[in-house]
Formats: C-alpha cells, structure tokens, sequence
C-alpha cells in the first residue's frame, strides 16, 4: 500500500468575467473595440459612435471608458489611450 503524502495544489480558480454595466451606450462602446485594431481616444469612440464632438460628449465617453477600465473590460496604456486587454 502506497501513502499518498501531499496533495497537489488545485488550478487557480479563474477570476469572474468582468460584468458590462447595463446602459446599452457600454455595448455600443464596445462594439467599437470589437472592431478597432489599434487603441483609441474618447474622440475617436465618439466619432465611430456617430456622436457629435464636442467637449461634454468626449468627457461622457472618457467617463465611461475609465469605468470600463475600473472594471478591468478595458486598459488605459498611457493618459486618455483605450483598448481591450489582451489575453
């Protein structure tokens, strides 16, 4: 009879998946990084939204967009720069 001494460590759970808030302005957010191959700006998500550029839509949008980054759906790789995470 063999004695089993130690156990292995189990895998490490995977952490929850982020949850979108539920304001559909984040799924059309979104639906631009689906489709965006370089990271954007607040301007640049307002443009491709259809959403006039002016100052207080860009600061709505950057707004959002720091949520999202709160919430671990976006990264800021430098002051005012978005994009998915990469797996």
């Amino acid at each position: 009879m063999i004695a089993l001494l130690e156990l292995p460590d189990p895998p490490p759970a995977a952490p929850p998946a982020a949850k979108l808030p539920g304001h559909p302005v984040y799924q059309q957010i979104m639906a631009v990084f689906a489709t965006a191959d370089t990271p954007l700006r607040a301007r640049a998500v307002c443009k491709a939204m259809d959403v006039e550029i002016v100052p207080n839509n860009s600061n709505n949008v950057r707004l959002k967009l720091k949520r999202l980054v709160e919430r671990g759906i976006l990264v800021e790789t430098e002051q005012g720069l978005f994009t998915q995470p990469r797996p």
